[in-house]
């Protein structure tokens, strides 16, 4: 398997090379190294990381005979404003926003890879840039996944000339607390890698999240939700609740919302979870087939009226143009009550193609059905 390392470099590029020496020392190579930066983070990085002929990526690699990894100015990513300018620091919210945004966006497109693992480092750059990208891991991270810091030997840590331990130690002008300048060799610093242990919360998501890169506020805002929250649904209550709050749905709607729920309730298939199954899902045939349930459930909920069942559009004469109409005000009317994110999980989904199916995503184990 690849390993793709994705980093934070501000103006000291150093971070780069130390961990590609420090992982290489484990026996593990890095196959692709991508970098976030500013403008003048970039200027760094091509001045001294990958300058041609003298880059310090490249001398490592021939030093120690490291295979060198796929890194160059079509892997650097330098955040830019609204104008599509270069930024040469990051400034305020917004342009931590945008940064932000990169992050998720490398993140995402690099973790939906199968043939490789990730390495985020976050050794360098600010303070908030690593809170992003460390951010960025935790909502796509898998468990093949890595968030790592170098440490340096502190004297050696703001060195503007150590790069890593050459093979043959060479003596460096280090500079004392006082800013009192000395000797010191080489053989004297040591990189450690140091693995920062993260929480995963690509399992918390919607699957569905995950068919593109997403805004940071949607992907936040997703996570704010209670993993227990129920759907309760009571038709002869005229009840339909999530996680404590309700929904006000007609009875025709309620009584086609309810023989969805009821699909995924019966559903056969033993598995411990409906992730990722749509086995339960149905065409508008199969739903067409058994509009007597339907009714027979709609009758039970008060308010019901035996005109509205049998009128040319009501729920006892269902064909494939009510059926849009009925599904596109069920979904609007649970977006409304309980927001976006939940109307992922409760709404009316769609799978496949000639012919579409239909159904709910929510796990049955998470859905009370009184009928």
């Amino acid at each position: 398997m690849k390993r793709v390392m994705i980093a934070v470099v501000g103006l000291s590029p150093q971070v780069v090379t130390e961990a590609v020496y420090g992982l290489a020392f484990e026996g593990k190579h890095v196959d692709e190294i991508h970098l976030l930066t500013t403008r003048s983070g970039r200027d760094e990085i091509m001045k001294h990381l990958l300058s041609p002929g003298d880059g310090k990526l490249a001398a490592l690699c021939r030093e120690y005979d490291i295979r060198l990894p796929d890194c160059g100015p079509h892997t650097l990513h330098v955040i830019r404003d609204e104008a599509g300018v270069e930024l040469d620091d990051i400034a305020g919210q917004d342009d931590n926003e945008r940064f932000l945004s990169m992050c998720l966006d490398l993140a995402w497109r690099h973790t939906g890879r199968e043939d490789c693992a990730v390495i985020f480092l976050v050794a360098g750059g600010r303070k908030t840039m690593t809170s992003c990208l460390t951010l960025a891991a935790q909502l796509y991270g898998r468990p093949c996944d890595r968030i790592l810091h170098v440490l340096v030997t502190p004297e050696f840590e703001s060195c503007r000339d150590f790069w890593y331990p050459p093979k043959k130690s060479v003596p460096l002008t280090l500079r004392d607390p006082n800013g009192i300048p000395y000797t010191r060799e080489t053989r004297y610093a040591e990189v450690t890698l140091v693995p920062v242990p993260f929480v995963s919360l690509r399992d918390r998501l919607d699957p569905a999240l995950y068919e593109r890169p997403r805004p940071p506020a949607e992907l936040i805002a997703a996570l704010v939700r209670d993993e227990e929250k129920f759907l309760s649904i009571d038709p002869a209550a005229g009840r339909l609740a999530y996680g404590g709050q309700e929904c006000d749905l007609a009875p025709a709607q309620l009584a086609l919302y309810a023989w969805f729920a009821a699909r995924k309730k019966d559903c056969g298939r033993k598995r411990d979870t409906c992730r990722d199954c749509d086995q339960c899902y149905v065409d508008v045939q199969g739903l067409l087939d058994d509009t007597a349930r339907i009714s027979a459930i709609y009758q039970d909920i008060p308010g019901s009226r035996l005109v509205e069942e049998m009128s040319d559009s009501g729920i006892a004469a269902l064909n494939k143009e009510n059926f849009r109409s009925y599904r596109a005000k069920i979904n609007a009317r649970i977006n409304d009550a309980f927001g976006p994110a939940a109307a992922r999980l409760l709404g009316i989904s769609s799978t496949g193609r000639n012919p579409v199916r239909y159904g709910i995503r929510l796990d049955r184990k998470r859905i009370r059905l009184v009928i």
